[in-house]
C-alpha cells in the first residue's frame, strides 16, 4: 500500500470511555501517521460522549465523533456511519477496548493487498492488568519483551504474539475460507471492496455475527482473507461479557447465508436515511 494513501481507523465504542481513552492513546505513538480516527459511538451516554470530545487525547488526534442513540446493540448501523464519516482509501476497524501497539497501522499498511481483507488477532488481558491501565498506573504501548514475558507469567496476557513480527508472505492469504477467529475488532480492508458489498448489514441486531456476515458476504464477492497474525495484534481489555440474547438468531442467519452467494445485505450501507439521528463532532 502506497505510504501517501489516507488510513481511516474506525472505533465502534459504548458507554466505555475509559478504555476508548486508552485506545485512542496509543495511536497518539503510532510510527505511521498517515490516518485519520472515526469514533463510531453506538450510543454512550452524555458523560462518556463528554468525556471523548473534551479529551486532549481525542483532540490532538483530530477525531470526528459519530454518535446515535441508544436502541440497544446496533454495531452494524453505527459502523456504516462511521466509515460514512472517513476519507481512507483503506479501513480499520477497531474495537474501543482493544488498544493497538505502535506499529499497528503501519504492520496494517504492509499487510494490506488488493482483493484481500486483513483479519487481525488479540492478546487478551486480565483484569488487574486493565485496571491498571484504565487507571493510568501501567502503560502498555512500546512496552518491551521482558515486560510482556513477565505479564504472560503473572497470567495478566494470554499470549506472546504481541511481541512477533512475522513478515508478509503469501502464506498469509487463505486458499480456503474459514471461519476461525474472524473478528471485525481488528479488521482492515480496502473501501472499494466495502462498497462492494454495501457494508455491514443493519438489519443484524443483538450482539454477534454481523461481522460474519460482513465477512461471508467479501468472500462471496471474490475478496479472500489474509491473516494478520504476529503482526497486527491488538490488547484487549478485559470486562464482563456482553448479553447475548440475539446470539442463536443471528447466527442462523448467517448459517442460512452460507448456503447461497449473496453479496448484497438487506439493510446496508448505501441505503437511503431521510430521517438520520445520528450526531456528528469533528474535532479536526
Amino acid at each position: 500500500m502506497n505510504a501517501s494513501q489516507l488510513v481511516s481507523v474506525v472505533i465502534t465504542t459504548f458507554n466505555r470511555s475509559d478504555a476508548l481513552l486508552a485506545v485512542l492513546d496509543g495511536l497518539t505513538m503510532q510510527t505511521d501517521r498517515n490516518f485519520e480516527v472515526v469514533v463510531a459511538d453506538d450510543g454512550s451516554r452524555p458523560e462518556h460522549q463528554s468525556t471523548v470530545v473534551e479529551s486532549a487525547v481525542a483532540r490532538n488526534l483530530g477525531v470526528t465523533h459519530v454518535w446515535h442513540p441508544d436502541v440497544g446493540f446496533t454495531a452494524s448501523r453505527i459502523r456504516n456511519r462511521g466509515v460514512a464519516e472517513s476519507r481512507g482509501a483503506y479501513i480499520i476497524f477497531l474495537d474501543g477496548d482493544c488498544v493497538p501497539e505502535i506499529d499497528f497501522v503501519a504492520r496494517h499498511r504492509v499487510l494490506a493487498q488488493q482483493g484481500c481483507f486483513v483479519n487481525g488477532s488479540r492478546v487478551l488481558l486480565a483484569a488487574d492488568l486493565t485496571s491498571r491501565v484504565l487507571n493510568g498506573t501501567d502503560h502498555i504501548c512500546g512496552r518491551s519483551g521482558w515486560y510482556w514475558v513477565l505479564q504472560w507469567a503473572k497470567g495478566q496476557a494470554n499470549k506472546l504474539t504481541g511481541l512477533l513480527r512475522l513478515p508478509d508472505w503469501r502464506m498469509r492469504v487463505g486458499r480456503k475460507f474459514s471461519w476461525k477467529g474472524i473478528r471485525s475488532c481488528n479488521m482492515g480492508l480496502w473501501r472499494v471492496d466495502f462498497e462492494r458489498v454495501d457494508g455491514f448489514d443493519e438489519s443484524f441486531v443483538g450482539w454477534g455475527h454481523e461481522d460474519a456476515d460482513f465477512v461471508l458476504r467479501l468472500h462471496h464477492s471474490g475478496v479472500r482473507r489474509k491473516n494478520g497474525f504476529c503482526a497486527t495484534e491488538v490488547f484487549h481489555l478485559w470486562h464482563k461479557d456482553a448479553a447475548r440474547n440475539q446470539e442463536s438468531k443471528n447466527a442462523e442467519r448467517v448459517m442460512e447465508r452460507v448456503k447461497t452467494n449473496v453479496i448484497q445485505p438487506d439493510l446496508g450501507y448505501a441505503q437511503k436515511r431521510p430521517n438520520d439521528d445520528v450526531v456528528i463532532t469533528r474535532l479536526g
